[in-house]
C-alpha cells in the first residue's frame, strides 16, 4: 500500500481521547517510555515482561486512538528492518561486557552462535519495538505543527523552533513540487524501473530531478527569506506560541503512564 506524506499527516486529525491529549504530555510520555526501555539491563530475561507490559499499554492507546492498522503496519514495516538487522548480528558477536559465552552452534568459516548473543539481540529487538511503537503513537496522534508548538512551550530554543516551523510549513510544499515533477515525467513515459532503457540514462534523469529540487528549494528559500525581512523579521524575532493549560485529564494520563512504568519495574 502506498501512503503519501499528506495522508500520514491526515491521520493526526482524527477525533479520539488520545488525539485530545496535550502535545506536551504526549512528548513526555514518549520520552519516559524510551528512556525507561533504553535504561533496562542489557542481559536480563525479565526485560521481555517489562517491555511487554509497555507494548500492551501502547497498543491499547493506539486502539483508543482508532488508528488504521494498515498505516501502523506500514510504519512498522519501514522501521523494523533496521532493528532486525542490528539484532540479527548479535548472536555472532562477542560483546566485551559479557565474560563467558555458551556456544550453541559452530558455523563454517569460524562463526559461532552464542546463547548470550541471542539473548542480547532479542533484548535489543524488544527495546527497539517498544521505542518505535511509542514514536509511531506520538507521530500518528500529533500533527507536526502541534509537535513544534508543544516543544516550544516546553522551552525549545527559539532558533530551533523557527527552524522546525519553517520545515513543517514547507515540507508539504516541496512534496507537492516533487509530485508535479513526477507527474511530468510520467506523461513523458519515464519509468525508473523500466529495463528497456539504459540504466545510466535512468540514473541521469534521477540526478536531474534531485538537482532540480535543490535549485527550487534554494529559490523558494530566498523568496521566503526576503518576504520575512519585509515583514519585520530579524535575529531577535520570536515565534509566537499561544498559551495552553494542561487539564486534569492530561495530568491523569501522564500519571497513569508513570504508574505503568513503575509497575513494570517493581512487579516484574
Amino acid at each position: 500500500m502506498h501512503i503519501s506524506l499528506t495522508e500520514l499527516e491526515r491521520e493526526t486529525y482524527k477525533k479520539s481521547p488520545v488525539h485530545r491529549i496535550d502535545g506536551r504530555i504526549k512528548i513526555l510520555i514518549t520520552l519516559a517510555i524510551i528512556v525507561y526501555a533504553v535504561a533496562l539491563p542489557r542481559m536480563d530475561a525479565l526485560n521481555f515482561l517489562k517491555l511487554g507490559m509497555l507494548e500492551v499499554y501502547i497498543i491499547t492507546l493506539m486502539l483508543l486512538a482508532r488508528l488504521e492498522l494498515s498505516y501502523i503496519a506500514l510504519r512498522f514495516a519501514i522501521a523494523l528492518p533496521v532493528g532486525f538487522g542490528i539484532a540479527a548480528f548479535q548472536p555472532f558477536l562477542k560483546q566485551p561486557f559479557i565474560a563467558n559465552f555458551t556456544v550453541l552452534y559452530t558455523l563454517p568459516m569460524g562463526f559461532e552462535i552464542t546463547r548470550e548473543g541471542m539473548l542480547f539481540g532479542a533484548v535489543i529487538l524488544a527495546k527497539f519495538l517498544v521505542c518505535i511503537s511509542a514514536v509511531i503513537l506520538l507521530s500518528s496522534t500529533t500533527s507536526m505543527s502541534e509537535l513544534v508548538s508543544s516543544a516550544r512551550r516546553m522551552g525549545l530554543p527559539k532558533e530551533l523552533a523557527l527552524l522546525f516551523t519553517m520545515m513543517v510549513r514547507y515540507l508539504f510544499v516541496f512534496w507537492n513540487m516533487l509530485g508535479r515533477i513526477r507527474t511530468a515525467q510520467k506523461t513523458r513515459c519515464f519509468d525508473i524501473w523500466n529495463k528497456k532503457v539504459p540504466r545510466r540514462w535512468t540514473l541521469e534523469q534521477v540526478g536531474y530531478t534531485i538537482s532540480s529540487m535543490f535549485v527550487r528549494s534554494y529559490e523558494q528559500g530566498e523568496r521566503t527569506y526576503q518576504s520575512m525581512l519585509c515583514r519585520g523579521y530579524s535575529a531577535d524575532a520570536h515565534v509566537y506560541v499561544g498559551r495552553k493549560n494542561i487539564g486534569l485529564s492530561d495530568a491523569f494520563v501522564l500519571s497513569f503512564t508513570m504508574v505503568i512504568i513503575g509497575a513494570a519495574q517493581i512487579l516484574v
